[in-house]
C-alpha cells in the first residue's frame, strides 16, 4: 500500500470510529507511526483528506450500488440488498460523522449532496419503474415524486435535529423507514415478496 492510501486508510478508521471533529492531524499521525510533516507531503490539512477520503468512498459506493441493481431478480430484493449494504456502514460508522460534515466540511458535504439529488435520485426512480414493470410496485404512483420523496426521507434520517443521536439509532431510523417506504409504495404482490424476505410467512 502507498503512503498516501495509507493516511487515507488510516484516516477512514480514525473518523468512522471517533467521528471527524475530534481526530487531529496528529492523531492521524500517530495512528500511522509516522511524521505529520509526512502526511503534509501529500495533504495541505485535514479537510483535504475528508474530502479525498469521502469522494473516493462515493464512488465505490455507485459501483456497489451499480452491482446491486443489475444483480438483482427483482425490485424488492435490490432494496433487500441496499438495506444490508446500509446495515454493514452503519454499524461501524461513529454517528457524527454526518454532522461533522455538515458543520465543517461543506464542500465534501457538497459531494453528499451531489450523489444525493443526481446519483441516487436516479437509482431510486430506475428501481420504482422497474418495480411497476414486474407488479411489485403500484402503477398508479408518479415514480419522480416518490423519488424524491425518498430521498429527502433517507436525508433526513440522518439529521440530527430529526433524530438527536443520543436518543435514536441511526441504522434503526433507516430500517425502519425504508420498511415503512417498501410497504406503502409495493403491491400485494410486492407485501408478500417483502414478508418472504424478511422471513416472515404472511397470513
Amino acid at each position: 500500500m502507498e503512503t498516501k492510501e495509507k493516511i487515507l486508510h488510516a484516516a477512514f478508521e480514525l473518523f468512522f470510529r471517533y467521528g471527524i471533529k475530534s481526530v487531529t492531524m496528529d492523531d492521524i499521525a500517530k495512528h500511522l507511526s509516522m511524521s505529520k510533516k509526512t502526511i503534509y507531503q501529500f495533504f495541505s490539512d485535514k479537510d483535504e483528506i475528508v474530502h479525498v477520503l469521502f469522494d473516493n468512498y462515493l464512488q465505490q459506493h455507485r459501483m456497489e450500488f451499480d452491482v446491486i441493481a443489475t444483480s438483482s431478480k427483482n425490485v424488492v430484493e435490490e432494496v433487500f440488498s441496499y438495506m444490508k449494504k446500509m446495515h454493514l456502514l452503519l454499524a461501524q460508522i461513529n454517528p457524527s460523522i454526518f454532522y461533522d460534515l455538515r458543520k465543517y466540511h461543506k464542500g465534501t458535504w457538497d459531494l453528499f449532496r451531489t450523489f444525493r439529488t443526481e446519483y441516487l435520485l436516479d437509482v431510486v426512480e430506475k428501481s420504482i419503474d422497474k418495480g411497476k414493470l414486474e407488479g411489485f410496485i403500484r402503477e398508479d404512483l408518479n415514480s419522480k415524486v416518490i423519488a424524491r420523496m425518498r430521498v429527502e426521507q433517507i436525508d433526513m434520517g440522518f439529521n440530527p435535529h430529526v433524530f438527536p443521536t443520543d436518543k435514536f439509532n441511526i441504522l434503526e431510523v433507516q430500517l425502519a423507514m425504508t420498511e415503512h417506504f417498501l410497504y406503502g409504495i409495493c403491491t400485494i404482490k410486492g407485501h408478500k415478496l417483502i414478508n418472504k424476505n424478511k422471513q416472515i410467512i404472511a397470513a
